[in-house]
């Protein structure tokens, strides 16, 4: 349930004309009241005798009782009140007691303080009222509004659970704007998936990720297909944009803009330009080793530079300055966006998925310092300019160790969220957290499956030497990891940099102690990715020749095997992998 006080006004009948009127698009069916002050105002949806001005007189009568001097300048308070989509449809009875109840916590009409404002409730959809009330109470005394619309949220809260309605998390007034019952039933009537709105915000959202001026921002949204407006001040500065759909056109056929602001707060021309502000735009040099990969190999480059950053990001978020921690989110935002669209078809929905989730995530009242996010937003550059992945080979194991890694970020950011009471962000990164657990499972089958077939194909010394090593690496965590469907991927692993003339040992402790492992459902597919990427080991290993076969045998074939996959933790901090 989700109430929202709009502006003050001066007009009575002008709100109540649109409150009975047909809408701006025809959305208005049916309006009447649901409740009023007094339980007997007249009704102008209902009574054919009652009228617009009757209830407009009665309205702000006790405002034409004081002095012209006492009267407050905007003296029309009003209230709309709207239920989440997949809520039931409440009656009007209950709408009734929705709007007593909400007078009451604003300020306007409490029987328990006697003498209070006028009101009515008018309802004219199924999914929401508004209240119109005049802010003169009975008595002549004005109402104490201060703080009506924490009151009005603490007593929504209330109602749903007494309704069975879907329970919200506090907002705290950093979230993107909702559609408007309007936008919903536009989108209805053009048989659109989403409003314009939704669209707008997705597509810019998607043209800003990774870019460095407003040339290449601008540049991207044309590519996109959108009408671009340009607020410029007398001095020619750019100041703002807005954004159209082609074909998203008002009553008079003209396109329907929107200022990026309205899209989402983050999203305005000025919080845009915050992102590249710490980029080293001003020297060659940075900027030549920062230029972003093209052609073969670029896709899975890209991919591992981003496992490298968000990895980084990991200790920033749970260790760092909050505004520094908030940069960091805020980044990731990007890099889902990058791997969304340059992901293979089997990861791509549950990627954009994930993105759209982490949304809502990216932002809350801890301003972020940008500049520090720096690796995080060039990998999101690096994904864009890298190219569309292969869903196999090195791209897609590549694309199983960058989401692995960002599963930590993410479910990291969770928990920095909540700590800090940001109950939205908190659960919206939990919901990016769920899809790419999704993802990680498509994208981790293949690769995983190929070192599974691998290490069951080393030889019996070889495996015993391997669990002789793990033993003595990892000693509190080696019985549960031998026990792991995920062992012989990670022997696999082991053997390959041993290989490649690393120390396996020491390479096992250090990416092991870099962050606890006690509470991963499946730490070897944990070790696995670390390991692959510090070491700078192919990822995808279905190429590679097997290290010691085991002797007068060919290689298994046809074996089928089980992976791992990202899964909930179960206590601590450290993201957790379920077995699939």
């Amino acid at each position: 349930m989700i109430p929202r006080i709009q502006k003050r006004g001066q007009r009575t009948i002008g709100l109540l004309s649109y409150l009975y009127g047909p809408g701006k698009l025809e959305e208005h069916t049916d309006p009447h009241l649901v409740a009023s002050w007094d339980g007997n105002a007249p009704d102008p949806g209902r009574d054919p005798s009652a009228t617009l001005k009757q209830l407009q007189q009665l309205l702000d009568q006790p405002v034409e009782n004081v002095e012209q001097a006492d009267q407050p300048k905007k003296h029309v308070w009003h209230l709309s009140v709207r239920n989440a989509e997949e809520d039931r449809i409440l009656s009007d009875e209950e709408w009734g007691e929705v709007a007593r109840r909400m007078v009451a916590a604003a300020g306007i009409d409490d029987p328990e303080e006697g003498a209070g404002c006028r009101w009515a409730a008018v309802r004219h959809a199924d999914d929401h009222i508004h209240i119109i009330a005049t802010l003169v109470r009975e008595d002549g005394f004005k109402p104490d509004l201060d703080h009506d619309a924490v009151r009005v949220q603490a007593q929504a809260r209330t109602l749903e659970a007494e309704l069975g309605l879907r329970r919200l998390n506090k907002g705290d007034g950093t979230g993107a704007k909702r559609p408007t019952s309007a936008e919903r039933h536009k989108a209805e009537r053009q048989g659109r998936e989403r409003t314009a709105r939704e669209e707008l915000r997705e597509t810019v959202r998607r043209a800003v990720t990774g870019a460095r001026s407003d040339e290449e921002f601008f540049d991207r949204l044309a590519a996109a297909g959108l009408l671009i407006r340009k607020r410029a001040a007398p001095s020619g500065d750019l100041l703002g944009y807005k954004v159209a759909l082609p074909d998203d056109l008002n009553k008079d056929g003209e396109p329907v803009f929107y200022p990026g602001a309205r899209l989402a707060p983050d999203l305005s021309l000025p919080r845009i330009r915050e992102r590249w502000s710490g980029d080293a735009q001003d020297n060659p040099a940075a900027r030549q080793q920062q230029a972003p990969r093209t052609g073969p190999g670029a896709p899975a480059s890209a991919r591992r530079s981003t496992a490298s950053a968000a990895w980084q990001a990991v200790l920033v978020v749970e260790h760092g300055d909050d505004a520094i921690a908030a940069a960091h989110i805020a980044a990731v935002g990007e890099v889902l966006d990058a791997l969304a669209k340059t992901s293979a078809a089997h990861t791509r929905r549950e990627l954009r998925d994930a993105a759209t989730a982490f949304e809502r995530a990216s932002r809350s009242h801890v301003r972020a310092v940008r500049g520090h996010d720096r690796a995080l937003r060039q990998a999101a550059r690096d994904l864009v300019h890298g190219g569309p992945a292969l869903g196999r080979g090195e791209d897609g194991a590549t694309t199983a160790m960058a989401i692995d890694m960002l599963f930590f970020l993410i479910t990291a950011a969770a928990h920095w969220h909540a700590r800090k009471g940001h109950a939205q962000q908190a659960e919206a990164a939990a919901r990016a957290a769920e899809h790419l657990r999704t993802a990680y499972q498509a994208a981790a089958a293949q690769p995983l499956g190929a070192l599974h077939q691998r290490g069951r194909r080393l030889s019996r010394p070889m495996l015993q030497r391997q669990t002789v090593l793990l033993r003595e690496a990892l000693p509190e965590l080696a019985e549960q990891i031998l026990a792991e469907p995920g062992w012989y991927a990670l022997a696999a692993t082991i053997a390959d940099a041993e290989a490649a003339g690393h120390d396996p040992a020491a390479l096992l402790s250090d990416v092991a102690e870099r962050r606890e492992l006690g509470t991963a459902n499946s730490v070897s597919d944990v070790l696995v990715w670390r390991m692959r990427r510090t070491a700078d080991l192919p990822a995808d290993a279905s190429h590679l020749p097997d290290h010691s076969p085991v002797a007068g045998q060919s290689p298994t074939r046809g074996t089928t095997t089980r992976t791992s996959a990202p899964g909930r933790r179960r206590s601590g901090e450290e993201a957790s992998h379920k077995t699939r």
